[in-house]
């Protein structure tokens, strides 16, 4: 049965180095929940921390109303799946998924069952007699996720797992893994650095950034509602400009006036944050506000240009197929509009959204 995951005020630290920094979190039962963040940023500690492999200097973290702080590894009924697969090389893929089923003393026709069962799930039934070493590496990832879930555990905690494979087959996978999931609703913990992974797979994502969680929200408010712009940097690609703000009008570049208004008092210096496709080309003007058009590359769907600015900067701009099927040549004058009710801004420092309307 899955569980809700309670982690309230986490400390870990690596000497004098505080890793993880006053953590706080609620997963849902059936959840799945993403830790996303670039290297070296807490979310691999967190999740060992659940797990049980590091200790916690301060805080608590819960399976419901259970604290399970002082509770060893192997008796907290998680299922893990490893960047490395960890599958033992010399068992069968049957006998390593039966692997933790026989350590909790399963009765042997359950073990047949229910290993016959989640082979079945991940596609594997036809691979059951062979040995690790003659499986590719999706096949591998496939034994290690199903050897994970066979344990029937109360929550599924996932490091990297698809680091490992190349581009289609992460593709693949991480559907392999999605769908799995939602059919057994296990309460999912899953750690990545790969954006785009983050967004196709997860309930609710967790960006993490020097053992802080900057933001937690699904996958559409982190993309198109970044409360800072750590979140918004990371996460996709964006544009930063800088603005300024006099009562509650913003000008770009001290060129480029928004139509969009601050929603709070707010004067002075800002960052706006653009992504690629919220800046539209329309007919240049003639005159010195019109942009010039550098590099471009063409991407299947859309063609990502580098566009210098009137105000003496360069931004990424994402045209579609479907709205212009001509490519647009180096030197060419285009002016520029904005989608002014989905770009953000920022306060100097970038830690604080100021709300626009």
């Amino acid at each position: 049965m899955s569980k809700t995951l309670i982690v309230k005020d986490v400390v870990k630290y690596y000497g004098d180095f505080k890793a993880i920094d006053d953590v706080s979190l609620t997963i849902n039962p059936g959840e799945f929940f993403t830790l996303l963040g670039p290297s070296g940023c807490g979310k691999t500690t967190l999740l060992r921390m659940i797990a049980g492999f590091n200790s916690i200097e301060d805080g608590t973290i819960s399976f419901d109303d259970l604290v399970i702080n002082d509770i060893p590894a192997h008796k907290r009924n998680i299922g893990m799946v490893f960047q490395n697969y960890a599958i033992f090389p010399h068992l069968s893929v049957f006998d390593n998924v039966a692997y933790g089923l026989k350590a909790r003393k399963v009765p042997k026709d359950e073990i047949k069952r229910r290993v016959d069962e989640v082979l079945e799930m991940v596609k594997m039934s036809e691979y059951a007699a062979r040995s690790p070493q003659q499986l590719s590496g999706g096949q591998q990832q496939r034994v290690a996720l199903a050897r994970a879930i066979v344990i029937q555990p109360a929550v599924l905690l996932m490091d990297e797992p698809l680091s490992n494979l190349d581009a289609k087959l992460r593709v693949e996978m991480r559907t392999v893994i999605k769908k799995i999931q939602n059919q057994l609703g296990i309460t999912t913990v899953y750690v990545t650095h790969d954006q785009q992974e983050a967004l196709a797979i997860s309930d609710r994502i967790a960006v993490m950034n020097k053992g802080v969680i900057q933001q937690i929200g699904s996958p559409q408010e982190i993309y198109m509602n970044p409360e800072n712009t750590f979140v918004a940097g990371f996460i996709g690609i964006t544009n930063f400009m800088k603005a300024s703000v006099s009562g509650n009008s913003v000008k770009i570049g001290r060129i480029y006036d928004l139509k969009a208004k601050t929603a709070e008092t707010f004067d002075g210096e800002s960052i706006i944050s653009v992504r690629p496709e919220q800046i539209k080309f329309t007919e240049p003007s003639g005159g010195a506000a019109d942009a010039e058009i550098g590099f471009s590359t063409f991407l299947g769907d859309f063609i990502n240009y580098e566009v210098k600015l009137p105000w003496d900067q360069t931004v990424q701009v994402n045209e579609y197929i479907k709205d212009s099927h001509i490519i647009r040549q180096p030197g060419e004058k285009v002016g520029i509009s904005f989608e002014e009710d989905r770009v953000r801004l920022f306060t100097p420092d970038g830690g604080k959204e100021i709300k626009i309307c």
